[in-house]
């Protein structure tokens, strides 16, 4: 993997490891971090030495969302962009895909989650959909995806409020699936991996294909309202002055909109 990209990728026991690997940044996601795991997800999902993908971060940060620097310069609603690569990769992943996070989960650090199979969290994580604050609209088909795992009235709390929760209401929301602690979350995520690496890999694929059942469509249709929708808010001017706000440092004000 080159040194450009911040992606640690690892093969054992038949469970590919991908880790997002820019500490240094909350593991904030760029557009060549997308592709380098959207390549690695089509790969994986071809191989049929690997049976099972862990996603998961650092040791205190899942990522903190989208880089912003290069965040107004990308279109979650051009299919070519890697970004949409990557929705796209793990919306079709036909393997299970278990993840392990601790830390910050913010924005599409929380949406991706909605289309893992199994997903362990620390305790200490805090989790965050912060589009309308952000003067954007939901995407990943979280907009779909999420009323469906926790009801409406959660889902509209957890989007229109974009306010931070912890582990134990993501769980209740169906987020995520069990919660430990911040130095067993890695090793007990590893060990469902190996679980399913063990297991029949047909049986498998079938059984998850089964359970997403007719939703595929519908994920992909609602991925691309969200783009068109997505690309034409963060090109008008609420998103730039709350992004602004954000590389400033400051609050943003809404009041002449």
């Amino acid at each position: 993997m080159s040194q450009q990209v911040p992606i640690t990728i690892t093969t054992d026991n038949k469970v590919m490891s991908i880790a997002w690997n820019r500490p240094d940044k909350k593991n904030a996601l760029t557009q060549d971090m997308y592709g380098a795991v959207a390549d690695a997800l089509n790969a994986a999902d071809a191989d049929n030495g690997i049976r099972v993908v862990l996603i998961t971060g650092t040791k205190d940060c899942f990522t903190a969302g989208n880089d912003l620097a290069g965040f107004l310069n990308n279109s979650v609603g051009d299919e070519a962009a890697p970004v949409s690569q990557f929705m796209k990769a793990i919306a079709s992943f036909k393997k299970p895909i278990v993840a392990a996070v601790n830390g910050p989960a913010i924005g599409i650090g929380t949406t991706m989650l909605l289309h893992f199979d199994i997903v362990v969290a620390a305790d200490s994580t805090v989790f965050s959909m912060p589009f309308t604050n952000l003067g954007l609209c939901p995407e990943a088909a979280s907009s779909f995806l999420l009323p469906r795992l926790a009801g409406y009235q959660r889902a509209a709390e957890l989007i229109l409020l974009g306010e931070k929760f912890d582990a134990q209401q993501a769980k209740e929301c169906g987020i995520i699936n069990q919660i430990a602690s911040a130095d067993e979350y890695l090793p007990v995520a590893w060990e469902i991996a190996n679980k399913l690496a063990a297991k029949p890999p047909t049986s498998l694929r079938v059984s998850k294909a089964l359970l997403k059942g007719q939703q595929a469509e519908v994920v992909e249709e609602c991925m691309q309202a969200e783009g068109e929708l997505f690309t034409q808010l963060v090109q008008g001017p609420e998103a730039r002055e709350a992004i602004a706000a954000a590389m400033e440092r400051r609050e943003p004000d809404f009041s002449k909109f």
